[in-house]
């Protein structure tokens, strides 16, 4: 099942600002942090440099520059968040689709490397791998698509055939080019399968109840007939 979405729904499932999810997300490990807050130090110190040689007189435009990059340890997670969204809510068209989980497995990635010493004062190269999950979901029209995301202990409950809903992005109005997609969710197990967490869960969980109420209201009061193979057209709430 495919229904296409409004640009107003679209919106509110993909925020122009990162939510807080987002902001976890960007926010990083330790590592990420530090060199946020070094790239703060530096900007401040440059910022003192300059105000040092063209004098007092710029204090005034300085400080607040100063100030806002002082904090870019804190904003900059908002920064690169809201980038990456924008990334998504660049395409026109989207819809939320509904089919099942054809296929999971298990993979093991490198996500980089370290370079270190060993005891005998050999340079060695560290691979960092991560456990990571595969799931391939597909509808009955053929369309196929596959995320990749870091292993969590609920993912274990994952097993084909189970219904996966995601939102797809189309350059076209009648979504037959999908060029995108976002986070897996399992409504039967509510567990969410992602990267980057995209959606805004409690809007999207919401949207797929009430599209389950709906199309059980329908199938119930409508008379048993062929399945047609056609998607659903577009519904002004949604």
């Amino acid at each position: 099942m495919l229904v296409p979405l409004t640009r107003q729904k679209f919106e509110q499932l993909i925020p122009r600002i990162a939510t807080s999810d987002q902001y976890k997300y960007a926010w990083g490990k330790f590592p990420d942090f530090l060199k946020r807050l070094l790239i703060s130090v530096v900007s401040v110190v440059a910022i003192w440099i300059v105000r040092l040689i063209i004098g007092e007189g710029f204090g005034l435009i300085l400080f607040p520059v100063g100030a806002i990059a002082g904090l870019y340890w804190l904003w900059g997670p908002v920064l690169w968040a809201s980038l990456r969204n924008t990334e998504y809510r660049k395409y026109p068209y989207s819809g939320f689709l509904r089919g099942r989980v054809l296929d999971v497995y298990i993979t093991e990635e490198l996500i980089g490397t370290e370079e270190t010493v060993n005891n005998k004062g050999d340079l060695v190269i560290v691979e960092n791998r991560e456990r990571r999950i595969n799931v391939e979901v597909g509808d009955e029209t053929g369309f196929t698509t596959q995320i990749q995301a870091p292993l969590r202990r609920t993912h274990q409950d994952i097993v084909p055939n189970q219904i996966a809903e995601m939102v797809v992005l189309s350059t076209r109005p009648d979504l037959s080019s999908i060029v995108k997609v976002t986070d897996i969710y399992i409504p039967s197990r509510n567990i969410w399968v992602s990267d980057y967490p995209y959606l805004q869960k409690n809007i999207f969980i919401e949207m797929s109840r009430r599209l389950r109420e709906s199309r059980g209201t329908r199938s119930r009061s409508a008379p048993r007939r062929r399945p047609r193979a056609s998607y659903p057209q577009d519904v002004e709430e949604w």
